[in-house]
């Protein structure tokens, strides 16, 4: 088959190297002329390193990647603990993987290419002919036909509906070294909080390249519509309030010295029904759009990237196929997320209360630990054995 993929994202490279592996020529597609992430770390769960195992690239991944054993919360009001997952209360050995998103790529690229994988840069797709396999770019210009036309440009896609609900927290992000003598726990994605409005984090997020400096992922919580407030004000204003909230972090926040360290990200949440239309197909954030609360996107991706390559290798209808792989697994996660989102991230006072005061006691009572674990690590749904696949760890 010809194949085409718009967008060189996380999910758009692995469908590309799987397609490209079995034997279809595969196109993909991409706006900028240099190809490359957007954003800060993220985090790969057991789901998403399965995927990335079976692509040849797990060991990579964790060799670049700082694993990650829990995700531990405190007010700073109250000084409780209101978060406190740990994997090892589903499987010993279980981890997540804090990754820097250009290690990430690399991996992906070069992968992609060595399988034969043509990349086309500088070209920005915005319509598709989904009866006639074509695509349009920004100047006009039809490509194709394809076989398969396979929307990997996220949740702003032009190939796909607006999204229902624009979230009113985003956060600002920055990768930075990893500083020597500090207190964070280098095995731990840690979080401090005041209700919900503000939220600071700490992640490590492991190496750029072989060889290079540790690093860490940090992130805080803001309102979009608080954005341009914030650019305006000097940066001095900002690290006041972001210190006051959590003091350690003072010796991350002298690092930062200009606005555009920050990386602006905002949030929405969308499912796009139909998931399929003619020859296309949506993939990752472009069908299944959340915010980053449950650590889910890129290992989403991976997931549905490895359903449509089997739903492909079947023959026989494809696109039911692929629904039938991910549907399940799709709404579980969106409903959680729409649940969790502004359980830390909304200007609602009843809701951190619950958190502090219900929520927080009830997690440490046995099944719970074990549900956080399987919720955090992806594997509620049971999608692995959705794709014939078992989780590694």
């Amino acid at each position: 088959m010809s194949i085409a993929i718009a967008g060189a994202g996380v999910g758009g490279l692995a469908s590309g190297i799987l397609l490209a592996r079995a034997g279809h020529r595969v196109t993909v597609f991409d706006q900028f002329e240099a190809a490359g992430p957007v954003g800060s770390g993220l985090m790969l769960q057991e789901t998403g390193l399965t995927i990335l195992g079976a692509l040849g690239l797990r060991t990579g991944a964790e060799a670049l990647g700082s694993p990650i054993a829990r995700l531990w919360g405190v007010s700073s009001e109250t000084g409780r603990a209101v978060l406190d997952v740990r994997y090892g209360a589903l499987r010993k050995s279980l981890v997540g993987i804090g990754i820097q998103r250009p290690a990430l790529f690399d991996l992906l690229f070069d992968a992609a290419k060595a399988a034969g994988v043509r990349v086309v840069l500088g070209t920005r797709i915005v319509s598709a002919d989904t009866a006639a396999g074509l695509f349009r770019d920004a100047e006009g210009s039809a490509h194709g036909p394809f076989n398969l036309l396979i929307d990997c440009m996220g949740v702003r896609s032009p190939l796909a509906s607006k999204p229902s609900m624009e979230l009113p927290y985003g956060a600002l992000w920055a990768t930075l070294p990893w500083p020597e003598g500090s207190e964070f726990d280098d095995a731990a994605l840690e979080q401090r909080y005041e209700a919900a409005r503000k939220m600071a984090g700490v992640m490590p997020s492991g190496r750029a390249a072989p060889g290079a400096p540790v690093s860490l992922t940090y992130f805080w919580s803001i309102r979009g519509d608080a954005y341009e407030a914030f650019c305006a004000a000097p940066l001095a204003d900002w690290k006041r309030e972001a210190s006051a909230l959590w003091p350690e972090t003072a010796m991350l926040l002298d690092q930062i010295t200009e606005h555009d360290q920050l990386t602006f990200a905002r949030y929405r949440h969308r499912t796009h029904w139909p998931a399929t239309e003619g020859r296309l197909i949506r993939l990752g954030d472009s069908w299944h759009a959340t915010s980053p609360q449950l650590g889910q996107g890129a290992n989403m991706a991976l997931l549905d990237a490895f359903a449509l390559a089997r739903a492909v290798e079947a023959g026989g209808e494809i696109a039911a196929a692929y629904k039938r792989m991910r549907a399940l697994h799709v709404r579980l996660f969106q409903g959680m997320s729409h649940m969790f989102t502004p359980v830390y991230q909304s200007d609602s006072a009843v809701l951190p209360w619950l958190r502090d005061w219900l929520a927080a006691p009830i997690s440490k009572i046995w099944p719970a630990p074990r549900l956080l674990a399987a919720l955090v690590s992806g594997a509620i749904g049971a999608p692995l054995a959705k794709l014939g696949l078992k989780a590694e760890r």
